[in-house]
């Protein structure tokens, strides 16, 4: 059923979404989304840095022989 939409059906969901909503109130639904697209990749980053340095600390870590305990 949806793979029927083609591009003037979705040009006429935008334009009845417009009419419904107005141009202010998507205006600030998009900076919204924006703001959430951000803040999800900046906490990706930190996930990753997070895993690098556990993994760098994990590196530093010498195992002790038998040698050292004497």
């Amino acid at each position: 059923m949806l793979n029927n939409i083609g591009l003037p059906g979705l040009l006429l969901i935008a334009v009845v979404v417009l009419v419904l909503f107005g141009r202010g109130k998507i205006s600030s639904l998009m900076g919204e989304v924006g703001k959430g697209i951000t803040s999800f990749k900046k906490g990706i980053n930190e996930g990753q840095d997070e895993i690098a340095n556990a993994s760098e600390e994990a590196k530093d870590v010498t195992p002790e022989t038998e040698k050292d305990k004497v």
